[in-house]
């Protein structure tokens, strides 16, 4: 499982042109199955990738064109995707994204990911012992009609408030 402690994150981005650049040979933000999201006015750098979630949000698509592996990772068949969008609204994270007509996710890079080599502040580790259990039912009710850009600010918002507090409270000492 990839674990990410956005309080090492530097907002680099190399995380996302080492993915996008391994899946497609193009490097760019869009192609990235990691997205790191900038959060300028609490001064918060927050990857944001697919969690697993307990849930399995993703699973429940329309043409069961997705399934998750042995290794825990999202695999999407491309014979039985029709681009119905159904993936992108599913993930109450905005993990899923459809670009270029392929559905974006994090596949783990087949075992050994590529943004670990890429982070150079420790930020990701890949552990395929860990099994998530983050339950994302709350955090759906809230983002069920936004985009997946949107999904992945609000998640970051609500998830590094307690980062920002914490280092608000550090600076004040």
């Amino acid at each position: 499982m990839l674990v990410i402690d956005p309080n090492k994150c530097s907002g680099c981005r190399r995380c996302e042109t080492h993915c996008s650049f391994y899946h497609s040979g193009k490097t760019g933000h869009m192609g990235a199955r990691i997205k790191v999201e900038k959060i300028e006015i609490s001064g918060i750098d927050f990857p944001v990738v697919c969690h697993q979630c307990t849930e399995h949000y993703c699973t429940k698509c329309p043409r069961k064109a997705i399934s998750i592996t042995k290794r825990g990772s999202i695999e999407i068949s491309p014979t039985l995707c029709d681009l119905c969008g159904a993936c992108e609204m599913l993930c109450p994270i905005g993990a899923i994204e459809i670009y270029n007509d392929i559905p974006y996710v994090c596949d783990l890079c087949g075992g050994d990911p590529r943004c670990i080599e890429a982070c150079e502040m420790d930020a990701i580790f890949f552990d395929p012992e860990i099994k998530q259990n983050i339950s994302l039912a709350l955090f759906k009710k809230k983002t069920k009609k936004m985009t997946p850009a949107m999904k992945r600010s609000e998640y970051a918002k609500q998830e590094s408030a307690e980062i920002r507090k914490n280092w608000l409270k550090d600076r004040r000492k």
